[in-house]
């Protein structure tokens, strides 16, 4: 019987730059990034997919890579918050986090700026919440509405206000 493989050769996309990579099976999708490729921009929080730190873009969508195994991802395009803007062109969510001051020590944003910028796509898809009122129509982008869909990232300086008010202005 052949010993069972424990790494293994794997293409991401990352910030619109092609890498392949080898990685150990049990890898984080975080960790390849960090350790592997050097991008500082997910944060490791909790290491539990509680607070949201690691949040980046995977194929289009919002997801916490801290319980996303690397291997499982082979061919995926993920842009972190760093991979957003255009050179030095800031993305508009990243914008209005810094106009509307939507961090204190900055450990949290990156993730909470790619969270936002993937909810304000799902809105925009149509899709749902729970507290969506009105299962039939597009939802409403109401203060409740943002907390709720931004609920899986935390911050602990408690920037909530400014936060808020970078998505709102962002969606405008």
């Amino acid at each position: 019987m052949e010993p069972a493989r424990s790494h293994s050769e794997i293409r991401l996309e990352v910030d619109g730059t092609p890498h392949t990579l080898r990685v150990d099976n049990r890898t984080t999708l975080l960790d390849a990034l960090r350790e592997q490729l050097g991008a500082t921009a997910p944060k490791k929080g909790c290491d539990h997919g509680q607070c949201g730190s690691c949040t980046v873009l995977l194929n289009g969508r919002r997801a916490t890579t801290c319980l996303t195994f690397a291997v499982a991802q082979d061919g995926a395009a993920v842009v972190t918050a760093a991979g957003l803007g255009t050179g030095d062109e800031l993305h508009e969510m990243q914008r209005a986090f810094v106009e509307q001051d939507g961090f204190q020590c900055g450990y949290c944003t990156p993730g909470q700026v790619c969270s936002a910028v993937g909810m304000l796509d799902e809105v925009a898809a149509g899709q749902p919440s729970f507290v969506t009122e009105d299962l039939e129509a597009t939802p409403v982008l109401t203060d409740a509405e943002i907390r709720e869909r931004m609920s899986g990232n935390l911050c602990r300086c408690a920037a909530y206000p400014g936060i808020l008010a970078a998505i709102r202005q962002a969606s405008a």
